[in-house]
């Protein structure tokens, strides 16, 4: 069986919102109350995984989750009509887009048993994000459902938060053999929480059946999480051989590269430093927050937000680095503005699993048909703006509804709703 690395997208969801409810997340905070575009949003994210077939790209894609979750309210012991204000844009929030944040993913060739493990992810530390779970639980379990080739496992428990793929890296000489893999944990980032706990990460290789000789725990930079790297998917992203880095991504830094060389010699790390880059110009860029990818023809492409390209600093540095000799040959700018405006760029949007894509259910597999057939159904049924204040809106609340239900139906996954 061939493996050939997938990005699963997530659909931007009709009940995207800016609510502002994801502390630690810069442009989240500096957004709250504005007016959303979701339909824009939507299209935005479905332009880019077209842009990526084009490339030649293997893609996926996510149902949106059921907003508002009214049995999280329930528990709650509420509902949208009576809920505060803090608990309906919870129950409203179209988060589970980032799915970067769905799950973390072990290849075949990186595990004991040679399945593909996947972990979803708790995400507890976030109210907005804590009852995700379930739904994206059911959306793995069938998407990768043959267990001849995958083992989908439920999140760690409380109290020890998960934030999924946005804080785990594997490097690899090809996605089709074995590497070794990194979680990235945090203790502490100033006023901001430190979302991945490293028992979580530890749980999760555990569960994964990893080899312990060749897996890595590293803690992320304080200062990267007080300047609003709340993932580490904000200040670095690998892909096959090539670490890309931002100079204080990491808290111990020379020891990170120093063990990443130790367990793979031929490994690639390229680090931006602080003085080409400031932190506050990645993070406001999501200059690293880009796909990685490596493209048919061997070479390796960054696909990346156009706010990158709009940063002097930032495309100065990347524009050197590609006229130089090192791995990364291309910058490949997209338009994913909604996203970005709510704090998430291009690696937010996808989860990587490195697998047979022969062995996904096909309704989860993209092709430019389907995408157009998506497309059609955004344009048709997703809301054109959401201002905060509508939230409790009983007729948003039924456009939401069917507006979901309307994309289910044409992917033929009505057993999700």
């Amino acid at each position: 069986m061939t493996i050939a690395e997938i990005n699963f997208d997530g659909i931007i969801g009709p009940s995207h919102n800016y609510a502002g409810l994801s502390l630690g997340n810069i442009a989240s905070a500096n957004n709250a109350g504005a007016v959303s575009e979701p339909r824009a949003a939507a299209l935005q994210g479905v332009e880019k995984m077209r842009a990526n077939l084009r490339l030649g790209l293997s893609q996926g894609f996510f149902m949106p989750l059921d907003r508002p979750n009214t049995a999280w309210l329930a528990g709650l012991a509420t509902d949208m009509e009576s809920a505060e204000p803090h608990i309906r844009a919870a129950a409203f929030s179209a988060s589970a887009m980032w799915a970067a944040n769905a799950a973390t993913v072990s290849p075949a060739p990186d595990t004991l048993d040679g399945k593909c493990h996947l972990s979803a992810a708790n995400l507890l530390t976030m109210a907005h994000r804590s009852h995700e779970w379930t739904g994206t639980l059911a959306q793995l379990r069938l998407a990768f459902a043959d267990e001849r080739y995958f083992t989908v496992h439920g999140p760690v428990p409380p109290p020890y938060g998960d934030e999924g793929a946005a804080n785990f890296m594997r490097l690899c000489p090809s996605h089709g053999e074995a590497g070794i893999e990194i979680f990235v944990y945090g203790k502490a980032g100033g006023p901001f929480p430190a979302r991945q706990h490293v028992e979580s990460s530890k749980a999760i290789a555990r569960a994964h059946r990893l080899d312990p000789a060749k897996t890595l725990f590293v803690q992320q930079s304080e200062t990267a999480i007080a300047a609003g790297a709340f993932h580490n998917d904000v200040v670095a992203v690998a892909n096959e051989r090539v670490l890309f880095t931002h100079e204080q991504a990491f808290e111990y830094p020379d020891e990170t590269y120093a063990d990443i060389k130790r367990l793979m010699p031929e490994a690639e790390i390229v680090i931006v430093p602080a003085d080409r880059v400031s932190l506050a110009d990645a993070i406001q860029s999501y200059l690293f927050n880009a796909q990685l990818v490596t493209l048919p023809d061997g070479g390796m492409a960054l696909i990346l937000p156009s706010e990158a390209q709009e940063n002097t600093r930032v495309w100065g540095w990347l524009s050197e680095m590609v006229a130089g000799n090192g791995p990364i040959r291309t910058l490949i700018p997209v338009d994913v503005r909604q996203s970005m405006a709510n704090g998430g760029g291009p690696a937010c949007l996808r989860l990587r699993v490195a697998c047979g894509p022969a062995t996904v259910d096909p309704r989860f597999m993209a092709d430019e048909g389907k995408l157009d057939r998506i497309s059609d159904v955004i344009a048709a049924h997703w809301p054109e703006t959401i201002a905060p204040d509508q939230l409790g809106d009983s007729a948003l609340v039924s456009t939401v509804l069917k507006a979901r239900e309307a994309l289910l139906d044409v992917c033929g996954l009505a057993e999700l709703s």
